[in-house]
């Protein structure tokens, strides 16, 4: 995040970012349809340097460590699917999905061997959904790398642990949106979480890195 609360518009240091997240050891990456999208409309070809793909790659001997890579996409609008699973950040993909998500797109992952969980009617029941990647696949740990809709779900189904930002010095102007929390976009009006204070480090280049828990309801 900028000093003036934008997560984009302004250079973010990613090595660091993944270097950091990569403390969790994360089991599954949760990412929503609108991070891929906006991915997308930035790389279309959802290129990856060169050197990330070093920095990723697992040794071939060993048991694959990287974590699954899943997409909560209700309305079935990620279709690059087949680039993704070119990335060298996880050994396999899998998506979240609800009742209303048309079967045609249902189809569409099938066609391609990856798999769906189905919770929830209208919406991705979030709370259901991690119970069965935990029941699936032994996904115990999730670190979400996404935008203000998908992070306000998953803070109102109270299934949150910590909230990590690595807050930089750069004043980034333009527009306030997209930001980090954006519950009126995430259909909660009334959506506040309290917050209590775990660390705060200085890192290199004026970045500064806060971590906080979230209090359980």
């Amino acid at each position: 995040m900028s000093l003036d609360g934008r997560i984009t518009n302004f250079p973010a240091d990613l090595d660091l970012y993944y270097s950091l997240a990569a403390r969790w050891n994360p089991d599954a990456v949760l990412f929503g349809s609108e991070t891929v999208l906006a991915a997308v409309r930035d790389n279309p070809a959802l290129e990856v340097p060169p050197e990330h793909e070093e920095m990723f790659m697992p040794p071939k001997s060993a048991p694959d460590p990287r974590p699954l890579l899943v997409i909560a996409d209700s309305r079935g609008r990620v279709r690059c699917w087949d680039a993704i699973r070119k990335w060298p950040y996880m050994r396999d993909v899998l998506a979240f999905c609800s009742s209303s998500t048309p079967q045609e797109y249902l189809d569409h992952l099938a066609e391609r061997k990856i798999s769906a969980i189905v919770a929830g009617e209208d919406h991705i029941d979030m709370s259901a959904a991690l119970k069965e990647l935990n029941r699936q696949y032994r996904v115990t740990t999730v670190r979400a790398d996404s935008g203000g809709t998908l992070n306000s779900v998953l803070l109102a189904a109270g299934v949150v642990d910590e909230v990590s930002v690595l807050f930089h010095p750069f004043l980034a102007g333009g527009r306030a949106e997209p930001t980090m929390f954006d519950p009126l976009k995430a259909g909660f009006n009334d959506l506040q979480i309290p917050l209590t204070h775990l660390q705060t480090e200085m890192l290199a280049n004026g970045i500064v890195w806060i971590r906080y828990s979230v209090a359980k309801t």
